[in-house]
């Protein structure tokens, strides 16, 4: 038989080619569990076919209200069930999601706004005060619905109409607008800003629908897992795992406000079995008086990203029976398909040692494509020595589709055939990478990415002001906080510490503003060009201090 013949009568058509989406998974959930906890948000419950029905009357609403397929629905709240079923009712009208991250400034948000060209957005009362500021400064200002969260502190209404009246005008029967194509735009996520304007990262379904089975097997998740949300759901998505744990058919535990105390009690109230978090979380656990501890009714497993958590803390909160595993991730990949895959020969190994091993990003996940550490300009590897250094470089089908209305850094960032993460790393002898810089000088402080350029912009506005540089500093709590070099004009006015840091407050989110402020000649080459690496070692960061270690 020559191979002319499986070419001949094998088309795809509508019995074996459906487009993929994430939106498919609460239909499945729903049939099949109707009245499993869905949703638990305090005191409140809800099942799974009364969160189907929810989001088919979100979705139908929009549509009433004349959204158009492809167009921007943004949200500003929290960790509640409207963020929730803003993850299905949103694309279900064929709308795009933007979940805004509520932590921002107003400029920030308003950026955001106009950039996206959002149509409609879902405000949680907390955060009205914030939004009426940002839309001061949108010249087309998208209609506005409030969300009444039981558990929210007052706030004023600034919608035409609210978040449950919105669903009631919905028809639950509504059957949604599919994507016909699964190379669809579901949501819209920014980046940081890492060198001024945040950008907009553009996944797919079909990236997130694989992105969601990817953490369901490489976790992997157990049947009808009990989750926390101690995530933002803004950030990517919540990694995914708002379609994710629907589509294992789990209870989605929501938190408001995330702190130590709150997630315990969530744990032993709800029977929480899993949950994501920044290490600041962890640390916070870690650091909480034994006078104030409950005894966890289980072992519980949490997933962990950004700077690894110091060893110390991960043997305390080991200790309290949380089984963490570290994983890396970035907004343009929709979650994270890196992750330091266990061996069950290291459990026999030291705390401390152990602690190592898992402070390592490590190797790729089994539904994901291609990881390489590598020299960005020639794609060549480098050695698996524990010391070469390179970019990460990612190949696979969850990475992003682009960067929204900026075809210039999509090309850039997907140069080669391969995502850059800007992110540096080295290989250790078993092929597990561990991240040793950021090329771009992120600084992650609680979980949040904050933009040294963009906090070096703020400051450089000061009177005075020569030459500034950010970088970041440990920090017990939060991880990494800012601190600031600064080197003033000869003909300066006195500038103290507290009046950059106020300034900046001024026109930052508080968390992006420097804790420090140190003053005098910055360190420079031949060029001119500031050495970070030097005022990296001055303020004692991690990088800085494992390679003096080294």
């Amino acid at each position: 038989m020559s191979a002319k013949a499986y070419s001949q009568g094998l088309e795809k058509n509508a019995a074996n080619h459906v487009p993929l989406t994430p939106l498919t998974f609460l239909d499945r959930t729903a049939d099949v569990y109707p009245d499993r906890t869905a949703i638990i948000h305090g005191d409140f419950r809800q099942t799974w076919a009364e969160t189907r029905e929810r989001c088919y009357r979100l979705a139908s609403a929009l549509v009433q209200m004349g959204i158009e397929s492809g167009e921007t629905v943004s949200i500003i709240a929290p960790n509640t069930p409207a963020m929730l079923e803003a993850h299905f009712g949103v694309p279900l009208s064929g709308a795009v999601l933007n979940a805004v991250n509520c932590r921002l400034d107003a400029d920030g948000v308003a950026f955001i706004l106009r950039h996206g060209e959002c149509k409609l957005l879902l405000v949680d009362r907390e955060f009205a005060p914030l939004v009426e500021k940002a839309l001061r400064s949108v010249s087309n200002p998208p209609r506005v619905i409030d969300i009444n969260d039981h558990e929210a502190p007052d706030g004023p209404a600034i919608g035409e109409t609210d978040y449950e009246s919105l669903l009631t005008s919905g028809d639950p029967a509504f059957a949604g607008r599919r994507p016909v194509d699964e190379w669809t735009p579901i949501a819209l996520n920014y980046t940081s800003g890492t060198t001024g304007d945040p950008k907009g990262v553009v996944p797919s379904h079909r990236g997130t629908y694989l992105m969601s089975l990817l953490q369901m097997t490489n976790w992997p998740l157990p049947r009808a897992p009990v989750y926390l949300w101690t995530l933002p759901m803004f950030h990517a998505n919540g990694w995914c795992f708002t379609w994710a744990i629907t589509a294992a058919a789990g209870t989605h535990v929501c938190l408001r406000k995330v702190n130590a105390a709150n997630v315990l009690s969530a744990i032993v109230r709800h029977g929480v079995d899993h949950f994501c978090a920044a290490p600041i979380v962890l640390s916070g656990l870690a650091s909480m008086p034994h006078s104030e501890r409950q005894p966890l009714p289980r072992r519980v497993r949490v997933l962990t990203a950004g700077s690894p958590a110091p060893a110390a803390v991960l043997e305390a909160v080991g200790a309290m029976g949380f089984d963490v595993d570290h994983v890396f991730g970035i907004t343009e990949i929709s979650g994270t398909p890196i992750s330091c895959a266990w061996h069950d020969e290291w459990d026999t190994l030291p705390p401390e040692q152990q602690g190592k091993l898992k402070a390592r990003q490590g190797v790729r996940a089994a539904a994901f494509e291609k990881m390489s550490v590598a020299d960005p300009e020639t794609l060549e590897t480098v050695s698996a020595d524990s010391k070469s250094c390179g970019e990460v470089l990612v190949r696979g089908n969850t990475v992003m589709m682009g960067y929204l209305k900026n075809p210039e850094a999509t090309a850039k960032a997907l140069a080669g055939g391969w995502f850059h993460t800007g992110d540096l790393a080295i290989v250790h002898p078993d092929g597990y990478i561990q991240i040793t810089d950021r090329s771009k000088d992120v600084i992650i402080s609680g979980g949040e990415n904050i933009s040294s350029v963009e906090v070096e912009e703020v400051i450089y506005r000061m009177s005075g002001v020569l030459n500034a540089a950010v970088v970041a500093q440990p920090d017990d709590k939060w991880g990494e906080t800012p601190c600031a070099f600064i080197e003033l004009r000869p003909d300066s006015p006195s500038i103290t510490e507290e009046d950059v840091i106020s300034f900046c407050r001024e026109r930052l989110a508080h968390f992006k503003c420097p804790r420090r402020v140190i003053f005098g000649e910055l360190p420079k080459t031949a060029t001119g060009k500031i050495q970070k690496f030097r005022l990296r070692e001055q303020a004692g960061s991690r990088v800085a201090i494992t390679r003096l270690a080294e």
